[in-house]
């Protein structure tokens, strides 16, 4: 076998044996990636070392292999399961919590993991600039929380930029939950106990409304339930059964009032589907399309038109690129941008807080009627003629809502404002799905320059005066609403595909998307365009008027807002779309678009209105 020459190799081999080892698993596959690290079954991907093997590549890559082998050996998946939070602050609390108890019963019992494992986590928190934070609202609660379980186990001190994050939530904490904190050290050897331990932390910082139902308590139960038919067996049973469900299976009467019952039931479903679907119930079983189809001309604007949609397309990312493809390019993406996702990452982590704060239980008092409010009774028993006070959950204003992500695939979009949308997006989708909000990630370009096929056609066809839109349209779905970004994330990479970027026609594209949006079931719908500048087509523009793409955006913006089914806003990036759209923001430099993105939606999901109304009225970024 030829002897590789790369110097890297060696030290490769090396941590992938000792990792291994470390994690008492021999059959674990070792592979080394530009992408993200982690482990899948019996395969672990560690950072990639280069051929130079700086200072930095080697210790992040030991810390990594450490980290993930200590989780391989100490953390059982079903009991991390059983005991897992169904809320996502909660859940985070519990993940980080529990990474932390890895490491930490791993370094006692293996001293040197504990230095590679802090340089990880000092390169990671200096790289996500936990060192620049000085207010708590900008540091991760979750991440500090398991950065203190894991000085509090090991005594050790953390690396500088972590030490921040931690000092900014470690009073927070303590005052909270000093009492559970005391037994930390009697939980860490056994992960059930400590599953325990850290939801009893969880409750204590204010989130025990998101850890569902208490897993011991539930086996109880189930032990009980187990056992109560024995008891019915006894010799000593009258051989009576009042069981309502007894007597409803014997009895002809009730099993046909059941029926009848379901078969209600089943009618007013059948009802409600009609009032939502409208005229789409009237098609023919099986008929029935998923979205309105395409229209023939604009419905905006009927004086609008198009030589020929035979040539557009409509198209996922994925058919676009070859998976490997799409790989490299999301590589390659990260890398441009690796300065830029510190910062939109505290950007998206302010964010989250913000719409978490408002998904935290709230409650409407002194209602007639709702639940019994226990608060309230003191008032009662003082006087008797006092009435009883009821409450009512409060409903979140977005707890049904979808998010539609539009961006300006043109050309003059490439570059940094390309690279900085496609980062922004990716954060931002990520940001919002942990807070139960769907994201739809879509792109918009043409196929070709100047016309492509549809301009050939309408050479051949002998030039008709005033052909309307002549060029080929490429609608990109990057992220379907349903699907999650984990699974998709690598699709945003193809925004750096060379050839991809071409011309842009805005006015269909915004039909496009609204139509998709209206198709939707959510209650709510939101939709933000990312634009650099007007719509152009060279085509298109030489044999119309000038402003026939301008005016066709303008009727589609007005029938969006006018009809007000999906809640429009926009920003213009070095372009003034403040003419166009009504909600609109408009920054000067592409840097500002991860705050400009994250204000403006935080403001949507606002629960004040005036509030709201302010962010919804500014009309530039400073």
């Amino acid at each position: 076998m030829a002897q590789s020459d790369n110097p890297a190799d060696p030290f490769k081999k090396a941590l992938a044996e000792a990792t291994k080892v470390l994690a008492d698993d021999p059959d674990l596959t070792i592979s080394y990636s530009v992408d993200p690290s982690g482990q899948t079954g019996e395969a672990m991907c560690l950072p990639q070392v280069s051929r130079r093997m700086t200072r930095d590549e080697v210790l992040q890559a030991r810390g990594t292999a450490d980290a993930l082998a200590l989780r391989h050996k100490y953390h059982d998946e079903a009991t991390h399961a059983r005991y897992v939070p169904s809320g996502e602050m909660a859940r985070d609390l519990y993940e980080a919590m529990e990474t932390a108890r890895c490491e930490a019963v791993g370094a006692r019992e293996m001293p040197g993991t504990a230095g590679n494992i802090d340089a990880r986590i000092g390169a990671e928190a200096v790289r996500r600039g936990y060192d620049r934070i000085s207010d708590a609202s900008e540091a991760p609660l979750a991440t500090a929380a398991g950065y203190l379980i894991r000085h509090l186990a090991t005594g050790r001190t953390l690396p500088p930029a972590a030490d921040n994050v931690m000092q900014l939530w470690k009073g927070f904490i303590e005052d909270r939950a000093d009492s559970t904190l005391e037994g930390l050290q009697d939980t860490l050897a056994d992960q059930a106990e400590f599953a325990r331990f850290a939801r009893k932390i969880i409750a204590d910082l204010g989130y025990g409304d998101q850890l569902g139902d208490d897993p011991d308590a539930t086996e109880d139960d189930d032990q009980d339930e187990e056992s109560e038919p024995q008891e019915e067996e006894q010799p000593d049973s009258t051989g009576e059964d009042d069981s309502d469900d007894a007597q409803a299976d014997t009895d002809p009467d009730t099993q046909e009032q059941d029926g009848q019952d379901q078969s209600q039931a089943e009618i007013s479903t059948d009802d409600m589907a009609e009032d939502e679907t409208g005229e789409e119930t009237e098609l023919p079983e099986g008929e029935a399309p998923l979205e309105p189809p395409l229209p023939p001309v604009s419905e905006a604007d009927p004086d609008y038109a198009v030589y020929t949609t035979d040539f557009d397309e409509e198209i996922t990312a994925e058919d676009l690129a070859e998976p490997i493809e799409l790989e490299r390019l999301r590589a390659y993406l990260d890398q441009q941008l690796e300065p830029l996702k510190g910062a939109v990452g505290r950007l998206a982590n302010k964010l989250q807080r913000r719409l978490q704060a408002q998904q935290n239980r709230s409650w409407e008092f002194d209602r007639e009627e709702g639940i019994l409010d226990a608060g309230r009774l003191a008032r009662v028993v003082a006087n008797p003629t006092t009435p009883l006070s009821f409450k009512i959950e409060k409903d979140t204003e977005f707890r049904d809502t979808v998010v539609t992500l539009l961006l300006d695939n043109s050309g003059s979009m490439r570059g940094r404002p390309i690279s900085i949308a496609a980062i922004c997006a990716d954060v931002l989708s990520k940001t919002l799905e942990r807070c139960q909000v769907k994201v739809e990630i879509l792109g918009f370009t043409t196929r070709a320059w100047k016309g492509g096929q549809s301009r050939e056609a309408w050479l051949n066809s002998g030039r008709p005066q005033l052909p309307g839109r002549l060029n080929d349209l490429r609608h990109i779905i990057y992220k379907s609403a349903d699907a999650p970004m984990r699974r998709t994330r690598n699709n945003l990479g193809l925004m750096m595909k060379e050839g991809l970027l071409k011309e842009n026609i805005d006015g269909e594209a915004l039909e496009w998307a609204h139509r998709r949006l209206v198709a939707r079931r959510e209650a709510r719908k939101i939709l933000m365009v990312i634009s650099d500048g007007a719509p152009v087509d060279d085509s298109t523009l030489s044999v119309n008027p000038a402003n026939y793409l301008e005016k066709h955006l303008r009727d589609v913006i007005d029938m969006v807002e006018r009809r007000g089914q999906v809640e429009l806003l926009a920003i213009g990036i070095g372009h003034d779309v403040t003419r166009y759209y009504q909600r609109a923001v408009t920054i000067t430099d592409a840097d500002q678009l991860a705050g400009a993105m994250t204000e403006q939606l935080a403001a949507l999901f606002d629960s004040d209105p005036r509030a709201r109304a302010r962010m919804m009225g500014i009309r530039k970024a400073s």
